[in-house]
């Protein structure tokens, strides 16, 4: 089969299409063959080995440990093993490879891959395989921004920090389907697309601190991190809720040994004496967020937003322009597609 593989740590030239061998199906995995895939933050870690810290979380030392990046992923069920009990052959399913630690190469850049059938379900009808690879990781955040950590509630003032890309472009329209009037912050280029996608308010970044405006909010969803909490506590209510989902902007802002995760522990050393504070990955993992997501997007309050569709040999021009944070929403890689086509 063709694959993107990664020999090392680096940037997006370390990334090759080659023919390898199909991946061995353990009795508890099913093999699918891939339609689409995509890109999102954590791939890039990965790709580059930084924090430095994920390599010794399972991403490998000095190599990555699996050569064969991406974690998610849409496709059509080809075999399953003995012990898989919620797919069979044919099923049009998508999901995650990787059923924890995502600082990890998963397999999903390729024509066929190998995963547990723990983190998929089956594609909602009406998506593309393209759009269904767009959600898995990226929304999940988003379910667990607004409805675990966030707690948005109808009638509620939420702001989203950085609600034009991947998995703002999710909690926006989460936010909205829970009865929130949403206020999306980001780039002007990003602002038209967040309108599209429902949001009340939006705010150009560059022209507006949204930390001195004046205004309150029920809950700040912040996926940027780039405002001191001093400064944010005056744009929440007495009783608001600040969630950090966290970004360290491509390595443009975080520590080349621990990333973002300084940013994360400061917070939860604050937060049993702030109620306020609700640093990310705090909840467990109730394990239905594609779930929700799947009912959300089949019953039209969701659509995923697509920002470009590359094909496989064009996953390194994808990496490209996902660390150079324009995208509007998520980018997409279409296994097999001759030639990339715009969302």
């Amino acid at each position: 089969m063709r694959a993107i593989v990664q020999e090392r740590y680096g940037s997006p030239d370390v990334l090759e299409l080659r023919d390898v061998d199909r991946p061995a199906v353990r009795d508890d995995q099913m093999l699918v063959r891939v339609r689409a895939a995509s890109v999102h933050a954590d791939v890039w870690h990965v790709m580059r080995g930084m924090p430095y810290v994920l390599r010794i979380m399972g991403a490998g030392v000095r190599v990555p440990k699996d050569r064969v990046p991406g974690t998610d992923l849409a496709g059509i069920v080809e075999a399953v093993g003995r012990n898989v009990t919620r797919f069979q052959p044919g099923d049009e399913v998508f999901g995650q490879s990787l059923v924890a630690n995502l600082w990890r190469n998963g397999g999903a850049f390729a024509e066929y891959a190998a995963v547990s059938e723990a983190r998929f379900e089956r594609k909602p009808s009406g998506l593309t395989f393209e759009q269904a690879s767009a959600v898995p990781t990226s929304g999940s955040l988003g379910v667990q921004a607004v409805r675990d950590e966030g707690r948005v509630q109808a009638g509620q003032e939420v702001l989203i920090n950085g609600a034009g890309g991947a998995v703002g472009t999710f909690a926006v329209q989460l936010a909205k389907a829970y009865g929130a009037r949403v206020t999306g912050v980001d780039a002007a280029g990003k602002l038209d697309t967040i309108r599209s996608i429902g949001a009340d308010r939006v705010v150009d970044y560059a022209q507006e601190d949204f930390t001195r405006s004046g205004e309150r909010y029920d809950a700040i969803l912040d996926i940027v991190g780039n405002h001191r909490w001093r400064d944010l506590r005056r744009a929440l209510t007495p009783h608001g809720t600040y969630v950090l989902i966290g970004h360290d902007q491509y390595g443009a802002a975080g520590h080349r040994w621990f990333g973002s995760l300084g940013h994360f522990a400061k917070l939860m050393v604050m937060a049993p004496f702030v109620n306020q504070l609700h640093p990310f990955r705090a909840v467990k993992d109730p394990g239905d967020r594609l779930v929700v997501l799947k009912d959300l997007i089949e019953a039209g309050s969701v659509t995923p937003v697509i920002d470009k569709t590359f094909t496989l040999s064009q996953v390194p021009e994808a990496m490209r322009y996902l660390e150079s944070g324009q995208a509007r929403g998520k980018l997409v890689v279409a296994v097999g597609a001759e030639r990339p086509e715009d969302g």
